[in-house]
């Protein structure tokens, strides 16, 4: 078995990529109607495509699982973040643990939980 990376749902493909594009970098690899491949093994799916495959409406906002990155400038990526993108909503703004690590965590426009912290 081998794995193959992450998949989130999401309301908008393009918009998604959109995101991700420009705050982390992706690219596309692949787009398959609903369903895109990005650079770095991420996944999206729209959410009617979820629906209709599981079920199951999608649970956005939730903090059971996050994507995680890194970011030796996280000052520079937070003023980005909110140049770009100035409704985000923080679980927490840039903060410094007491290991030393800074970090901050928002939703992504969808809701999928999203940490970046400085490297370790």
């Amino acid at each position: 078995m081998k794995f193959k990376g992450t998949l989130i749902v999401v309301q908008d493909c393009n918009r998604a990529l959109k995101f991700y594009s420009d705050m982390f970098g992706f690219r596309l690899v692949q787009d398959n109607d609903g369903n895109m491949e990005l650079t770095d093994n991420l996944y999206l799916q729209e959410s009617s495509y979820w629906k209709s495959f599981t079920g199951m409406k999608p649970i956005p906002n939730n903090n059971c699982s996050e994507l995680y990155f890194e970011e030796a400038d996280i000052d520079q990526f937070v003023e980005k973040l909110e140049a770009l993108y100035p409704e985000t909503e923080y679980v927490n703004r840039l903060m410094q643990h007491s290991w030393g690590q800074k970090a901050v965590r928002f939703y992504d426009p969808d809701g999928n939980l999203i940490e970046v912290g400085t490297p370790m």
